[in-house]
């Protein structure tokens, strides 16, 4: 079992302020949106370990240590699974702002999107390269604080009344096809139109909408604030035909493939496969592959889903998903209780997010986290909250 020590990534979406308050550090002024724990190749945690017959102490990347022997740190059952290589990445993200609406290919779309790019000789770091890698990114982000996020298209009815509210008479077209069509056909046109509307023309349509937002109030509120953000964005109208959630803290979204989202703002322990595939559909200035995002989104309303853990006679509060890459769960651990068994034939990286509990003879603090290779045992005693991200293998 080894401490982390982990990269925070300062995106300018980032809080100023949230992860130095749990970390319990001053804040620096610049906005510091993700902490990564894990192997990613961009950011990997490092730590240290006892090695050769000095017995010095040297820090490491995670993703080197793995690579020296795989089965030893991530177990037989994963490796044959996932390969020689950690498949999930564990993140404190806190959102001071709005990021990018987006969507996330499914395995096949992502296998097939990369080859093709690949065979193209589309250059890996090109501002136009959708696929960055050949795997899939399913998320789950679990809010330590209130959290808001856009989840998944909402009823074609829906998004229409939100919509004709405004009063904006460039929206009317937009009005009438949700009204007009069934509803996966109507997703699709509107959000295709959205998309494809001239720059001078969308821009004014969401500067007049924006003003009604903020001049409504209420339900349109939102609307309003992430215009302010990405003045004349498309994404702003586009953002308007999802759900509007608000998460409360242990309550968690799950993101699968072909679901657009975004999230707003707020603190959260977000999972995800260990992949870099982003779509994006609107509310950033980077580029939008509209034909292949109108190929990789699910055009049907859905309700968001929230999460919220289900609890086992061990302790253990486990945030139900469809996907293997990860697992994630927590521990809500109490003073004079018995010590927790965490022993896993899987790798694991816990986070505490509150108070002071020990994990094995490590004492940890808000913000810390360990990595526990496959099959070493651990126990976790004392009093606070701990994050447990491992595979299903």
């Amino acid at each position: 079992m080894d401490r982390l020590s982990n990269t925070v990534r300062p995106y300018a979406w980032g809080s100023t302020t949230a992860i130095p308050e749990l970390l319990g550090v001053a804040p620096t002024g610049e906005p510091q949106a993700e902490m990564w724990m894990g192997a990613h190749p961009g950011a990997p945690s490092r730590l240290t370990r006892i090695s050769g017959a000095s017995e010095s102490a040297t820090e490491q990347p995670l993703t080197d240590i793995i690579a020296a022997d795989p089965e030893r740190e991530l177990g037989p059952a994963a490796v044959e699974k996932f390969g020689p290589r950690l498949p999930f990445l564990l993140k404190l993200l806190a959102a001071g702002a709005p990021l990018s609406l987006q969507v996330h290919p499914d395995l096949e779309q992502a296998r097939k999107g990369y080859e093709d790019e690949e065979r193209r000789s589309v250059p890996i770091d090109a501002p136009h390269r959708t696929y960055k890698d050949a795997n899939h990114k399913p998320e789950l982000i679990c809010a330590l604080t209130p959290f808001e996020g856009l989840c998944g298209f909402r009823r074609p009815t829906d998004a229409a009344q939100a919509m004709a509210a405004l009063g904006v008479d460039s929206l009317k077209p937009y009005v009438d096809l949700l009204g007009a069509h069934p509803e996966e056909a109507a997703l699709r046109e509107v959000l295709t139109a959205i998309l494809t509307a001239d720059p001078v023309e969308m821009a004014e349509t969401v500067t007049a909408a924006a003003a009604a937002a903020e001049r409504l109030g209420g339900a349109h509120a939102p609307y309003a604030r992430i215009a302010h953000h990405f003045p004349g964005d498309p994404g702003v109208i586009a953002a308007m035909l999802l759900n509007y959630v608000q998460l409360q803290p242990g309550e968690a979204l799950f993101l699968g493939a072909g679901v657009p989202h975004a999230y707003l703002g707020g603190l959260g322990v977000e999972i995800m496969a260990n992949s870099d595939n982003v779509l994006r559909c609107g509310l950033t200035p980077k580029h939008i592959d509209v034909p292949e995002l109108l190929r990789i989104v699910r055009f049907e309303a859905t309700d968001p889903g929230i999460l919220r853990p289900e609890a086992s006679p061990s302790g253990e509060e486990l945030y139900e998903t469809p996907v293997d890459e990860f697992r994630l769960s927590r521990f809500d651990l109490s003073p004079g209780a018995a010590p927790v068994d965490l022993t896993r034939p899987t790798p694991q990286i816990l986070l505490c997010t509150a108070g002071a509990p020990r994990v094995g003879t490590l004492a940890l603090t808000p913000g810390a986290s360990v990595f526990v290779p496959s099959g070493e045992t651990v126990e976790a005693s004392g009093t606070g909250t701990l994050f447990r991200a491992t595979v299903v293998a």
